[in-house]
């Protein structure tokens, strides 16, 4: 798995439509609750009438943990949710999700660094998990 400054991400070995799916199920599994999809492709091609390559964002929300967050930092919000992406990339389906160690590391409040790891471990497993590569995480 790759990690960047705001995004872990992978290669899926799996189809863009069978991705998505294994994302959505184990966002569920590990706690969180998907409160947007967006279809970036259908999106751009109505409103744009630009044709791309499916992208599909997945706003995701896991509820113990963003009450703590924002009633210890209410301006956390416009973080929030933590998103989870699936596209299609130069023939391949790549899955990113939201790095939230760094995103909050713009609010210079270490009290919340363990939420944000807490949370980053969980959806380093819905990518892996999304992707087909379960226990091999680690950062390149």
């Amino acid at each position: 798995m790759k990690e960047t400054p705001v995004a872990y991400e992978e290669v899926s070995r799996f189809s863009f439509a069978e991705t998505v799916d294994r994302a959505r199920q184990k966002l569920a599994e590990e706690g969180f609750g998907i409160l947007c999809e967006i279809d970036v492709q259908a999106t751009l091609k109505k409103k744009l009438g630009v044709d791309r390559a499916p992208y599909l964002i997945l706003g995701a929300c896991h509820p113990p943990t963003a009450h703590q967050v924002l009633e210890a930092e209410p301006q956390v919000g416009v973080l929030l949710p933590c998103n989870v992406t699936v596209s299609e990339e130069g023939g391949q389906v790549i899955v990113r999700a939201m790095r939230p160690a760094g995103a909050l590391a713009a609010l210079h409040r270490p009290d919340l660094a363990p939420a944000a790891q807490h949370v980053g471990e969980l959806l380093q497993r819905v990518v892996s998990a999304a992707c087909g590569s379960e226990g091999s995480r680690g950062s390149e």
